[in-house]
């Protein structure tokens, strides 16, 4: 008498195709907003290339890989996977981005509270960013 196979780990469970479309659809969404967030001041980019990350892995293992091995975004999504590490770059680039909007918001914005809610909001995320682990440095040998 034969066991019955094992159910798949609850991570792995198999989906329908209706939910790997909505992933994909979250995953695609989530990379044009991290595009966006290139560009424009303010818009986050990293949280939105490990959405994407994360959505493409439950619906497109091709799109996953691409990103995986993108030249740009790669080495920061093998350090997020690999210890939920961020790179001195990184938090340095939010640093200033966050600092160049806050600058904008108080020259531009209408009320002086829509800038103080918004920068403490990207206060809190430096603040929590910053406290993530680096990534081990790679020492060249002579």
């Amino acid at each position: 008498m034969t066991q019955p196979p094992a159910p798949p780990p609850s991570d792995q469970r198999p989906q329908s195709a209706f939910l790997r479309v909505c992933w994909f659809i979250l995953a695609i969404c989530s990379f044009a907003l991290a595009i966006i967030g290139v560009i424009l001041p303010g818009m986050p980019t990293t949280v939105f290339v490990l959405i994407s990350a994360w959505a493409a892995a439950r619906s497109s293992p091709r799109f996953h890989q691409w990103l995986m091995n993108h030249r740009i975004f790669g080495p920061s999504l093998h350090n997020w996977q690999n210890g939920r590490l961020v790179n001195r770059q990184a938090k340095w680039t939010a640093l200033v981005s966050m600092s160049v909007c806050a600058v904008l918001l108080l020259w531009l914005a209408p009320h002086f509270w829509i800038s103080l809610v918004a920068i403490s909001c990207m206060l809190c995320v430096l603040l929590w960013l910053w406290s993530r682990p680096e990534p081990p440095t790679q020492k060249s040998e002579p």
